[in-house]
């Protein structure tokens, strides 16, 4: 089984940020298998629309690092651990911007990069990148179109409906073609998977209800189709089980609902956000290690 963790980005955490390094190298030394940023872009005082189904924001959000700044500072001090978006909201990036951050967090980490995408949820988000909220789907499908034209061909251009990249060179040798990761839980998200994507980031909530791993079973069996259906073999499609840790969640119950999990699904790589549980980084240090050794015993 795999274990990773999400880097400090947010919240108490992100006020540390000077201790990004530090953890990114502890938790390599420590036996992780990959770290992991998000993407919030403002956290709206009066939203339109909440967070995780609610009317709200999370206050961790009022306080956010940059993503390719953090993981870049991962790629700097670590050799070994793969380095995960999950995930990025591609529509609010222009393709060429999100290309060039892209290609050099893999380029100097070494091909170490797992690039996560989604569509977000927040319209001030959007408004705030002066991107339109609608059509969000089709700007992602679009925005990875572009991504792979640069990511695969020299000279390498792109026009599509809401996104167009002039043709260019691109000479610089990159250490691998990026995978491409997708966050998706409705059925048009779930068949873009299926369609095109090279692995699936679903989510697991702790605590969460019994047989979670037999609902995300249902969902992927939608990513396997969607993937027959496309002439693609479903088992090229990785999965990666983000795990989202509720504040004051014993982390006995962590483990053993990623184990239980494990066990119903097959699905090997799980990485565990620590945003609402620890309060600083020697506390989110503290957790990480405590849990690697819970599920490597």
């Amino acid at each position: 089984m795999k274990i990773g963790f999400s880097l400090p980005q947010y919240g108490s955490q992100a006020r540390q940020g000077a201790q990004v390094a530090r953890f990114a190298t502890e938790m390599e030394r420590a036996g992780a298998d990959s770290l992991w940023v998000g993407e919030r872009l403002i956290a709206a005082t009066n939203p339109k629309v909440g967070y995780g189904g609610k009317d709200t924001i999370p206050e961790e959000f009022n306080s956010i690092l940059d993503p390719f700044l953090v993981l870049g500072i991962a790629a700097a001090v670590t050799e070994r651990v793969l380095l995960g978006t999950n995930v990025l909201i591609a529509p609010l990036h222009r393709p060429a911007l999100l290309a060039r951050s892209l290609t050099t967090l893999d380029v100097v980490s070494q091909g170490r990069l797992l690039p996560g995408f989604g569509i977000g949820w927040s319209p001030e988000e959007y408004e705030a990148a002066g991107v339109p909220f609608t059509h969000r789907g089709a700007r992602l499908d679009e925005t990875l179109d572009a991504l792979e034209a640069i990511w695969t061909s020299d000279p390498a251009g792109y026009e599509g409906r809401f996104v167009r990249v002039p043709e260019h060179r691109n000479e610089l040798t990159r250490a691998q073609r990026p995978p491409i990761y997708l966050g998706a839980f409705n059925p048009a998200g779930l068949a873009r998977v299926g369609r095109r994507g090279d692995g699936w980031l679903p989510v697991v909530p702790v605590p969460g209800p019994p047989g979670w791993g037999k609902q995300l079973l249902t969902l992927r069996s939608v990513v396997d189709q969607a993937a027959r259906d496309a002439g693609r073999d479903p088992q090229a499609i990785d999965t990666i089980v983000r795990v989202n840790v509720a504040a004051g969640t014993d982390p006995a119950l962590v483990a053993s609902t990623i184990e239980q999990v494990a066990a119903d699904t097959g699905f090997e790589h799980f990485f565990i956000d620590l945003l609402y549980v620890a309060d600083s980084v020697d506390a989110a240090l503290d957790t990480a290690t405590g849990l690697l050794g819970r599920l490597r015993d």
